[in-house]
């Protein structure tokens, strides 16, 4: 058991996906710590049976992941005074066997890192089309690392000099965190090394479609928060929100009547951009049908990354907070 390791997950109405992801961390660490978001499944019962420590998390405050992390950070610290590590998990995610042991032992080896995460796969990647096309986007590129994901270990140290996640994040929040650390002095490093399991069961266009307006959201809000040099944080997938799926578009059809259609051949961009991106992507080895299917993802994707930034840009104007944006 690594007795100076905590793992704090979250989730809600995760059912079996919970049971699985807590019985993946049974006996490993010295404390598990599991938020709960009203979930009516029975999921705080069955985390209990499991010997997780349950935080039942205040929903008549806005909700983020960013603050349930928090929360069940807080309890673990509690619990477990002397915990240097912390590894974070979604509800939805089984920790592989040896990833524990393997970021425990790099944080030791390099005391400049805050962050140490891994490789995020889909644990039924051949199920549905837009499970693919999430385990080809979890594939990111070893080394360091400007951010990481809802999975990873943090240093304890690290996190409290930063403050923890920003509770008023719906979206990004971990990037967001790694924006402070690395102004702080800390590194973040993606390790050649498989660290869970992913359950999207994403088996609908539209859940699909919202994933990526919540993506586009946190990009808007990302840029806005920490765009400023030297960092700009996001403003390139923000600029590239509005090029693609903003300015291209309105220039192509507000242009075609001056230029008797000829402005309406910028359309032509799309297939072009969908062909680099199935071109790096087959680099990598994905195949021909699944690098075809994440290209048009990528390239669609962009209009629905455009209605997220919207409804930030639009919440900003009348001065309220956005609501968190869900897709399952």
């Amino acid at each position: 058991m690594l007795t100076d390791v905590g793992v704090v997950a979250i989730g809600r109405n995760e059912g079996e996906r919970l049971v699985a992801c807590l019985r993946s961390l049974a006996g490993r660490v010295g404390a598990v710590v599991y938020v709960d978001s009203a979930s009516t499944d029975g999921s705080v019962e069955r985390a209990r049976e499991l010997g997780a420590e349950v935080v039942e998390l205040d929903m008549s405050r806005p909700f983020t992941a960013a603050r349930a992390r928090n929360a069940g950070y807080e309890r673990l610290r509690a619990l477990q005074p002397n915990v240097r590590f912390v590894q974070f998990v979604d509800g939805d995610c089984v920790v592989v066997g040896g990833w524990l042991e393997t970021a425990r032992a790099r944080l030791f080896e390099r005391t400049e890192l805050a962050v140490v995460c891994g490789r995020r796969r889909e644990r039924h990647p051949t199920d549905t089309l837009w499970n693919r096309i999430i385990d080809i986007e979890w594939d990111t590129p070893v080394g360091d690392a400007l951010a990481c994901g809802g999975d990873a270990m943090m240093r304890v140290e690290a996190f409290d000099a930063v403050g923890g996640f920003d509770p008023s994040v719906i979206a990004g929040e971990e990037p967001e965190l790694c924006v402070r650390l690395r102004r702080a002095g800390w590194k973040i490093e993606r390790l050649d090394a498989e660290m869970t399991l992913h359950d999207a069961a994403m088996t609908r266009a539209r859940q699909w479609w919202m994933r990526a307006v919540r993506a586009g959201h946190a990009y808007a809000e990302g840029a806005a928060m920490h765009g400023a040099l030297p960092e700009q944080h996001w403003v390139k997938e923000a600029r590239r929100i509005w090029l693609w799926a903003g300015a291209l578009p309105a220039v192509a059809i507000l242009g075609a009547p001056p230029t008797f259609g000829l402005s309406l051949g910028l359309f032509l961009a799309y297939p072009v951009q969908a062909a680099r991106i199935y071109g790096r992507v087959r680099s990598r080895g994905i195949p021909p049908v699944d690098a075809a299917a994440y290209a048009a993802a990528v390239t669609v994707g962009r209009f629905a990354e455009l209605q997220g930034a919207l409804r930030y840009r639009r919440n900003q104007r009348r001065g309220r907070r956005s609501a968190i944006i869900e897709y399952k």
